[in-house]
Formats: structure tokens, C-alpha cells, sequence
């Protein structure tokens, strides 16, 4: 099931200034937010920041300080974790090495006094929805990492829950395979329509898999938005910085005429913006800084290349990774060097550290900053 893109889904988590402290330290500022029914929604954030906290309250391992927890539009203040409609995947994935793949699978259905027909029956779909048909027969050692990851799935995903958690479950893959697991991961919940929560401090595999993430710093949700609005609109500089490369430079704003906002910006001169422009919450007098993602600066090779505006600047380093090369560069006018990134295209030599380029940007591409 993909989501609805026409109407938005009703809210299967509703978290109400919620906080969280341990002695003297406060691990959870008043977070409130909302996770509807059906998206994969990611924790994102630095060690340290709250996230696996917030995650353990939804669980019920631990019991928030204040504040209230919704699933479903029912309280969970006081229910315990075995008894909540979620179930978690762990980071280690916990599979017992003495049991069979199956009997990995179907351990928490055990309790519920079910035939073992209707057990070994739920096990198998379980399976399948990992792609692991056949597998139940398999000891535990003999499983790969990705391997024990998915069964690790099929063990929360067999207890039917409304929700399921994910406490940075990939980190143990190498990258081939993580990258791999994180389009599985991401196309298995688009399948299934459960909600999915996860716990990341990778911003490429929170970007490449949610609907929405909420980026934490200090027990505080900074920004919580689709993956396009935290990029391409970050609310502030700390957000900006975390989601992938930004290039900051200084910036004094100017009188303009009406609805419009002049700028005299370090390296790239006098440009004229739509007060518009200027991100809620930011008084356009006070913006001092601005930030132009390193795609968004374009290194025109031959003279006949044009771009809405132009400077030049002296490459200082290179770094070549086949498919792109990113270039450091300093503008004329900047103190720092900015970070430019260029396709490799078939005939395009890399330019060499001390070339000096025309460098090509557009107004569009500004973020601002106070």
C-alpha cells in the first residue's frame, strides 16, 4: 500500500509534550508531534539527542517524566510494552542462536496458546513477506547479516502490529548490503501499509527511506518535514548542516522596494530576493548568512557556458568519485572555500588544484538565514 498523496492519513501516534529526564538530565524537551497511520517516519539526529529515548517511550520499555503517548487514539500511560499494538527490531536483532529461523519467527506467538498448525502457518507468511521462504528450517548461525536482519522483521511483523520500531537496524551491514536492505526495507512497508518508525543518525538512509523525519538536537525536534523540505528549505542553520553539505556565506541585507528583500552577498555580490523568500520566523532585516547546497553552484568548463549569474573562484582541492567530482573552491571575496559538486561526463577532465574557474549560480538556489 503506497500512501495517498490527495489526502492525509489519520494519526496513529499523537505525542503530547512529551518529556524525559534521568536525575538532573533532561533527555526529552516537550516533544510533540504526530505519526500517522502508514508512513515511514524517522528519529534523525546526533548521539546523544533523544532519539532512541523517544522511541523507547512509544515502546513502553520506559515511562515518560510528563507529557502523554497516544497509539490508535487510545493513552498508553501505564501499558506496558508487551501489551502495546508496536514491536521492535533491535539494532543487534536479538535472534536467538539455539533456535531455528522458524522458531526465531513464531517465539512470541508461543504465549498466545495458538495451534502449532496456525503458528507454523503465520511463520511462513512472515517469511515470505521477507523474501525468506524456505529459510525456516535454518539454524540461526547459519543466517548472513542481511539475512538475520529480515528475520528479525518477520518476528515484530508476525505479531501484527500497528507499528512497527526500528532502533538503527542496519548499522551492522556493510554498505553494499545496507544500501540494498534500506530500498527492501522501504519497499516492504510501502507493501504491507504498517507504519514504521525508525531510529537513525545516517541522514542518507533517513532521506532515501521516510515520508517525514523529525531531525532531533538536545531532546528538542528541530524540524520535522518530508526529506525534500528539510533540504531544500532547512528552518535553520544547525538543520541545514546536518542534512547533507551546505555552503554557507556571509550576507548584509539592504533596503529594497516594496516585498523585496536586497542582499550584498560574500563572493557572489548584490542580488534581489522576494521577502517571500525569507523562511517563517526570520525578520528579513536580520538575515546575516546564506546557504547554497554544492549542486546548486555549477563550474562552467568552457567559455561559451552561461548561468543566470556568475563569479570565479580557485580550486584548492579535488575529491574524484567516479560518477562525481567535489571540488573546493575559493570565490573571489570569501574567506572559506565552498564546496561545489559536478557530474563526471564522458571528455570532462577533472581541473587541476590552483585552476582557476568561472563559477555559475542562480538567486533560486539561496537559503536564508538569520
Amino acid at each position: 500500500m503506497t500512501m495517498d498523496t490527495t489526502t492525509t492519513p489519520r494519526s496513529i501516534i499523537e505525542l503530547k509534550d512529551v518529556r524525559k529526564s534521568y536525575g538532573k538530565v533532561t533527555a526529552l524537551h516537550g516533544i510533540d508531534a504526530t505519526i500517522r497511520e502508514g508512513e515511514f517516519f524517522s528519529l534523525l539526529g546526533p548521539s546523544g539527542c533523544g532519539k532512541t529515548t523517544l522511541l523507547r517511550l512509544i515502546a513502553g520499555f520506559d515511562e515518560p517524566t510528563s507529557g502523554s503517548i497516544e497509539i490508535d487514539g487510545k493513552p498508553m500511560a501505564g501499558i506496558s510494552a508487551n501489551r502495546r499494538p508496536t514491536n521492535m527490531v533491535f539494532q543487534s536483532y536479538a535472534i536467538f542462536p539455539h533456535l531455528s529461523v522458524a522458531e526465531n519467527v513464531g517465539y512470541g506467538l508461543v504465549p498466545k496458546r495458538m495451534p502449532k498448525a496456525e503458528i507454523a502457518a503465520e511463520v511462513d507468511k512472515a517469511l515470505r513477506m521477507v523474501d525468506l521462504s524456505g529459510y525456516g528450517d535454518r539454524g540461526a548461525h547459519e543466517l548472513s547479516g542481511g539475512q538475520r536482519q529480515r528475520v528479525a522483521l518477520a518476528r515484530a511483523l508476525v505479531m501484527r502490529p500497528k507499528v512497527v520500531l526500528l532502533d538503527e537496524p542496519l548499522s551492522a551491514l556493510d554498505k553494499k548490503l545496507r544500501e540494498q536492505m534500506q530500498v527492501e526495507l522501504r519497499a516492504l512497508q510501502q507493501s504491507i501499509g504498517i507504519t514504521f518508525i525508525l531510529v537513525t543518525h545516517d541522514q542518507e538512509e533517513a532521506m532515501i527511506m521516510s515520508d517525514r523525519i523529525a531531525v532531533m538536537f538536545d531532546g528538542h525536534i528541530a524540524q520535522l518535514d518530508s526529506p525534500q523540505a528539510l533540504y531544500r528549505h532547512p528552518v535553520s542553520e544547525r538543520v541545514a548542516s546536518f542534512i547533507g553539505v551546505m555552503n554557507f556565506l556571509p550576507a548584509t541585507a539592504k533596503a529594497a522596494g516594496e516585498g523585496e528583500l536586497a542582499l550584498d552577498i560574500a563572493a557572489l555580490g548584490a542580488v534581489t530576493l522576494p521577502v517571500a523568500a525569507v523562511p517563517e520566523g526570520i525578520s528579513p532585516a536580520k538575515v546575516t548568512k546564506i546557504g547554497v547546497r554544492p549542486e546548486m553552484l555549477t563550474v562552467l568548463f568552457d567559455d561559451s557556458d552561461h548561468a543566470e549569474r556568475v563569479t570565479e573562484g580557485v580550486v584548492v582541492s579535488t575529491s574524484y568519485y567516479g560518477d562525481m567530482t567535489y571540488y573546493s573552491i575559493v570565490l573571489d571575496g570569501a574567506e572559506k572555500p565552498v564546496t561545489i559538486s559536478m557530474r563526471n561526463t564522458a571528455g570532462r577532465a577533472v581541473a587541476p588544484v590552483g585552476a582557476r574557474l568561472r563559477i555559475g549560480w542562480g538567486a533560486e538556489s539561496i537559503v536564508l538565514f538569520s
